[in-house]
């Protein structure tokens, strides 16, 4: 490495980052949790407004498993979103998956429907939670992520799908990040689930794969009303990660090495029950990276009191979702 490259001095400050409010079992939960919950709000930047839901629904239709109906919502002004609201057959009152996809072509992916060139391929590396859920006896929400799919880029010149760098960079400019803005439509969606009858709203479960998984990591950190949640190929310390490797702009938080590392983040989500999904080849999200990260999670949920609430899944693959790991573990660990 030469002292002209710009990682050079990036590499000495990853390195030494202070990591301020970095786990300790010697800190007290309390005052720890609270100055960590500040600093990551900090960190996701301003909070868009509110606004009210105004939901806008399409017509009930079949898919396997139980019916699916499209919805929009107003998150913000000047902003919505949408997705599709999937129920079990059979009735009764199913806990609540809120899947979100990662950079792909959209949440059709979620719901098995390929569009575009490529949707196979996503489907069968079990991208499609909505019809996993309903497999599962779970409710799903499918929730269409700022910048994919139908949220696309729509500015003159961009391609078909779009794209996270310029309305990631906008939101910078604005003081707020990409994150921060997902995580508020997660809340939104589950604003909207309050209003739907016929759903155990007290199990709630959010997962996702790649980009879909760290929002669903940051939404668990912010929103209390996420019971349960299954991130998979994300969940790992920053710097071997998102510091050494080219990744996306939605995936970085400013100043976050200040305060926390992602692993921290588990003392906002403890004692929940976590299931972190890996690939033992993921090869942008290294596996012993993972690993560290995740001895630091389970340090934190001892912390509070909640040793065995959480558990990394190894899927012997890539950068892809696991779903009969995953669903197993989260069944176990929540007995929903």
């Amino acid at each position: 490495m030469t002292q002209l490259a710009p990682e050079s001095a990036h590499a000495l400050l990853l390195a030494q980052a202070p990591r301020a409010l970095a786990y300790h079992p010697q800190r007290e939960r309390g005052a720890w949790t609270a100055a960590l919950a500040q600093a990551l709000a900090g960190c996701l930047g301003r909070e868009p407004e509110r606004v009210p839901l105004d939901p806008q629904w399409e017509a009930e239709e079949p898919c396997p498993g139980g019916t699916l109906r499209r919805f929009t919502i107003a998150v913000e002004p000047g902003q919505r979103a949408c997705g599709w609201l999937a129920r079990p057959a059979g009735g009764g009152r199913p806990p609540v998956a809120l899947c979100l996809q990662g950079h792909s072509t959209g949440a059709h992916i979620s719901i098995g429907r390929p569009l575009y060139a490529g949707d196979d391929e996503l489907i069968a590396g079990d991208r499609d939670f909505a019809l996993q859920a309903l497999r599962q006896g779970f409710a799903a929400l499918a929730l269409e992520q700022r910048a994919f799919g139908a949220r696309a880029d729509r500015r003159p010149g961009k391609r078909a799908h779009g794209g996270c760098t310029h309305a990631a960079m906008v939101a910078l400019l604005l003081g707020r990040s990409m994150a921060r803005e997902r995580a508020w439509d997660v809340s939104r969606a589950i604003d909207l689930l309050h209003g739907c009858d016929g759903l155990d709203l007290a199990r709630i479960a959010c997962m996702g794969n790649s980009g879909g998984g760290t929002v669903t990591w940051y939404a668990a950190a912010l929103e209390p009303r996420i019971a349960a949640l299954m991130p998979s190929c994300c969940v790992c310390p920053y710097a071997p990660s998102i510091g050494s490797l080219d990744h996306c702009p939605d995936n970085y938080l400013p100043g976050a090495l200040l305060h926390f590392d992602l692993p921290d983040l588990a003392g906002l989500i403890a004692p929940r029950p976590c299931v972190v999904v890996a690939g033992r080849s993921d090869e942008i999200f290294p596996y012993p990276a993972v690993e560290e990260g995740f001895a630091r999670i389970t340090a934190i949920y001892a912390h509070a009191g909640a040793a065995g609430r959480c558990r990394l899944v190894t899927g012997e693959g890539g950068h892809r979702f696991y779903a009969a790991q995953g669903w197993a573990a989260l069944r176990e660990l929540t007995g929903w």
